[in-house]
């Protein structure tokens, strides 16, 4: 499946981080041929963006690659919470929060949780992932130029060990290139926001004598606020290996080479309040938080995602999150129209349902930032920084109002204030524990990836009639499941649970998810005309009308 010079795909993914390397899974799961480059010779070896929040692990669960990530991450699987305090050392220590899931509740409404896993432990796993699954993926490949037309895009790529260069033809191009996007800047695309928020230098080290004084506080971070060496703490293996978070102000004049290794040990020993350990630096590495969204998602057939369409603050690990659940929404829709299933106007639906959730989400984490007091964040007047609500109606609780949806709320909030799954079109679907005719215990959320889904009661059988009807009018990729205790149902609910009522109908009605797990259209009673209807569903939402 390897392209070379000249050769056609239907899709080029630039950027092999995170969102690249998604992007590059979720699609190889549909099916979709692609290629992606990435200029850097490797995977990051660097430990960041470590938080993978619980629709993150939901879309990595489906897409069959959880448990090796879950693998990946087993030794950082008991740290929870971020502890606040003067140094590690001293009386002066708060939690800002103990657990992120206290009591356990998670299990009632995702078969997923919360996962620690550093960028440099993730990456590799998803590079795996994807080619096992035939991606053609290229490292030390970069993008020299793209240009493109009514029938596609036609990009020259380098070589950058040989210095070679190839064209490759493509339908869709999806950058993933990163906060300072050269495929963002060559659209012209500009961005919104407050901009720069402010500015730290990543330090990994080595100190064992460190695991000592942590002693049992086990958390994922722990913001250290000495006066003259405040910073974040992060355990890599809560033995040897640490990050420190140094703040950087460059506005100051302070630049890269005024943290020498003398400076960063001296930092690291105020902070935790350690004057005699042992410390020996094995890397720094600049970043920037800032609050930014791009103005548009794409142009022509060139789509952004990740951080190449929105940076945000890194207090509640929102944006990494964000932009691989991007990756996922474009998925879906790129592999519709290009089975012909969809009209391309069904892609347009991707800016109209992901830029408001990264506006919503990108405010909320600058929010969080300054309730938490991180390190280096100093708000400007009219931040907000009283105490936030949870951050799972933000992670798994973001709506889509208008879109690939029939008969949305047009005033449900992108963001609510309290989370709300119960089968409302633009949510994501409720979770269900099932068994199938073989006894295999599955999730509603394990049926939701390659098409979409239909689930009805047990007189529903009117319903998958309509359904095989919607699939030869459209050839569209579409399951129906019959979900109910009699003898012809397809999935039978665990302890009795009601499927329907979690779904908001009654037994003569249905939900249609998308494959991304999103409700895309219900009847909540019986109907006339099942077929009639899900005719005029599918040409809303495949935009054929």
């Amino acid at each position: 499946m390897n392209a070379t010079a000249e050769d056609h795909v239907p899709v080029l993914v630039v950027g092999g981080s995170l969102v690249g390397l998604s992007a590059s899974l979720f699609l190889g799961r549909l099916g979709v041929r692609h290629l992606l480059v990435e200029k850097h010779p490797d995977t990051s070896h660097h430990p960041r963006g470590r938080g993978n929040n619980v629709r993150t692990m939901e879309l990595y669960r489906v897409a069959g690659a959880e448990r090796r990530i879950r693998a990946a991450a087993s030794v950082l699987a008991g740290n929870h919470g971020i502890l606040q305090a003067r140094s590690l050392t001293g009386d002066d220590q708060e939690w800002l929060f103990r657990e992120i899931d206290p009591g356990g509740a998670l299990a009632r409404i995702s078969p997923s949780g919360w996962c620690l896993c550093s960028q440099n432990d993730l990456e590799p796993v998803l590079l795996r992932c994807a080619r096992e699954l035939g991606g053609d993926l290229r490292f030390s490949t970069e993008l020299v130029s793209f240009e493109q037309d009514a029938r596609g895009v036609r990009a020259l790529l380098e070589d950058r060990r040989t210095g070679e260069r190839s064209a490759v033809r493509a339908d869709y191009l999806v950058a993933a290139d990163g906060p300072r996007s050269p495929v963002r800047e060559r659209l012209g695309i500009g961005r919104t926001g407050p901009g720069d928020l402010f500015h730290n230098v990543s330090i990994t080290f080595r100190a064992p004598q460190l695991a000592g004084v942590v002693g049992e506080r086990r958390f994922i971070a722990c913001y250290l606020t000495h006066p003259e060496a405040d910073g974040a703490l992060l355990p890599v293996d809560n033995e040897r290996d640490w990050v420190f978070h140094a703040p950087w102000h460059p506005d100051r004049g302070e630049t890269l080479e005024d943290f020498t290794d003398e400076r960063c040990v001296d930092h690291i020993r105020r902070a935790t309040g350690v004057p005699d350990m042992a410390v020996e630096i094995t890397g720094k590495a600049p970043w920037h938080a800032a609050e930014r969204v791009a103005e548009r998602y794409a142009a022509g057939r060139v789509f952004l995602a990740g951080d190449a369409a929105h940076e945000m603050s890194p207090t509640g690990a929102f944006g990494s999150n964000t932009g691989i659940q991007d990756a996922h929404n474009l998925a879906w829709k790129l592999a519709a129209v290009l089975d012909g299933a969809a009209d391309p106007g069904l892609l347009a639906t991707y800016e109209e349902e992901r830029q408001p959730v990264a506006r919503e989400t990108s405010a909320r984490a600058s929010a969080r930032s300054a309730e938490h007091s991180h390190p280096g964040y100093v708000p400007g007047p009219g931040a907000g920084g009283g105490r936030q609500r949870g951050i799972l109606n933000v992670a798994l609780g973001y709506c889509y109002p208008s879109g690939a949806v029939i008969g949305a709320d047009p005033a449900l909030p992108v963001v609510p204030e309290q989370l709300r799954l119960t089968g409302e079109p633009g949510t994501r679907a409720p979770h269900m524990w099932l068994r199938d005719r073989d006894g295999r215990r599955r999730s509603t959320l394990d049926l939701y990836e390659t098409s979409f889904v239909l689930l009805s009661g047990s007189d529903g059988e009117m319903w998958r009639t309509a359904a095989k009807g919607a699939v030869q009018r459209f050839s569209v990729r579409l399951d129906c499941w019959l979900v109910g205790t009699g003898p012809d149902d397809d999935l039978v609910p665990e302890a009795g649970a009601d499927w329907a009522a979690q779904h908001g109908t009654t037994p003569e009605g249905a939900v249609l998810v998308r494959p991304d797990g999103y409700v895309a259209w219900r009847a909540e009673g019986r109907v006339i005309d099942p077929e009639a209807a899900l005719t005029e569903v599918f040409e809303a939402l495949l935009c054929r009308d």
